[in-house]
């Protein structure tokens, strides 16, 4: 008798870790904003220049999709990237090209996707990773936003 509850309660256990499974992997993408400013550059930059991200990520498929505008930029945008990791008000290298490598000639917007590293998509779920918009007067990034996806999802 112990043997079937034993083997009754592995499969309603086994059969409620499998839905989470299932649920987790078939959660919708999620849409969010990041605010692009020289305030938040590590050190910060004087720029009247300013962005905006808006990002879609599917973390089933860990693909991050993009629509970057900015303007105002005191030069011509060089590049872009996803940095990380890192917290607001720590620097980090780039992980992720948003623009073309090699193409110094960026203009607004810039659209694309990628998909993360399993590592990468860690760091983009935490919060650990920021959007840097660099320009010939400012090579080392002159607006920057965190990366901040919406908790619960």
């Amino acid at each position: 008798m112990s043997r079937s509850i034993s083997q009754r309660a592995f499969m309603v256990f086994g059969g409620l870790a499998l839905a989470g499974t299932l649920s987790f992997a078939q959660a919708a993408p999620v849409s969010f904003e990041v605010p692009l400013t020289g305030a938040q550059q590590v050190p910060p930059v004087q720029t009247p220049g300013s962005g905006n991200a808006k990002l879609t990520y599917d973390a089933s498929t860990r693909v991050v999709t993009w629509n970057i505008s900015f303007s105002g930029l005191t030069s011509p945008a060089t590049m872009a990237h996803f940095h990380g990791p890192a917290a607001a008000g720590k620097n980090a290298s780039p992980k992720v090209w948003i623009t073309q490598k090699g193409n110094m000639e960026v203009t607004s917007p810039i659209s694309g996707q990628a998909t993360l590293s399993p590592d990468d998509a860690k760091m983009f779920e935490a919060g650990d990773m920021y959007i840097n918009v660099h320009t010939k007067n400012n090579p080392s990034g002159e607006i920057r936003g965190q990366v901040m996806p919406p908790k619960g999802n």
